[in-house]
């Protein structure tokens, strides 16, 4: 899968508060050297920004400015807690904000200041966090959640428009992943991304505007079809690549497993 030219390889640090500075100046090292992505969990929550002040005298993202950590191939995950000096910082920098509203919220982490980072052009792209905090790993399902709490939080019923929330979740996103030449938008050229959205369903009639009705009407069961790099994996909502029957006997049988093991510890 290596040589694949669908798999980009980057470094994934988990967090400040889980790696060391040795290892974490290593990454930066590394990343340098080898051009490559660094995505990081940053100011996920106020607890512990406020735990890395006590403990190292500085805010999270100044420790990743200060080790070489932050640029334009950063990705920081999260971001609810930030103050005016750190948008200035990330706008210089010119790192990446990936925003997870629904795990944030699950986990009452806080909520990214989308409108405001916006302002300071600062690309924010969408992104899931894992099924740890996430129950569906649903894009339709983010890009709701982010157009909705970014109205609450900045009480502005205009601060994330559905444009901008499918902007979040298309060529953002190959925005900060480096890849904007190749993915993230409908152009010639570019590779082959694509899904077909059926709006004939009830849930998504009457249609006026097909953009709002994405963002906040469809749930990813209106995807018809789907397609990578041009080859179909989703026809008529039907997998091509992937027998279901085989595999729901497998998940059935790690969670009768899980189940046991559950029992017993």
């Amino acid at each position: 899968m290596k040589h694949s030219e669908l798999v980009t390889v980057g470094f994934g640090p988990h967090a400040p508060y889980t790696v060391s500075e040795p290892n974490l100046a290593k990454v930066a090292t590394y990343a340098a050297e080898l051009d490559m992505l660094v995505k990081i969990h940053l100011h996920e929550t106020r607890g512990e920004v406020l735990l890395a002040v006590e403990q190292n005298g500085e805010r999270p993202i100044d420790t990743l400015h200060r080790l070489g950590l932050l640029g334009p191939r950063t990705l920081c995950v999260h971001m609810t807690d930030l103050g005016e000096q750190d948008m200035d910082l990330l706008a210089r920098s010119g790192a990446h904000v990936v925003h997870c509203p629904q795990s944030n919220m699950k986990l009452a982490s806080g909520s990214c200041p989308v409108k405001k980072l916006g302002r300071r052009s600062i690309n924010v792209a969408l992104g899931t966090d894992s099924a740890a905090s996430n129950n569906d790993l649903n894009m339709f399902g983010e890009m709701q959640s982010a157009a909705l709490l970014a109205k609450l939080y900045a009480e502005d019923a205009t601060a994330l428009p559905a444009s901008e929330a499918l902007a979040m979740g298309t060529i953002n996103g190959a925005l900060a992943l480096g890849q904007e030449d190749r993915i993230g938008s409908l152009e010639v050229g570019k590779q082959a991304d694509l899904i077909a959205v059926d709006l004939d369903t009830p849930e998504t009639q009457p249609l006026y505007n097909p953009l709002s009705q994405l963002v906040y009407a469809c749930n990813g069961s209106q995807v018809s079809h789907s397609w990578i790099a041009g080859q179909p994996v989703l026809e008529q909502r039907r997998l091509t690549r992937i027998d279901l029957e085989p595999l729901t006997a497998r998940i059935k049988g790690w969670q009768a497993t899980i189940n046991r093991e559950g029992q017993t510890l």
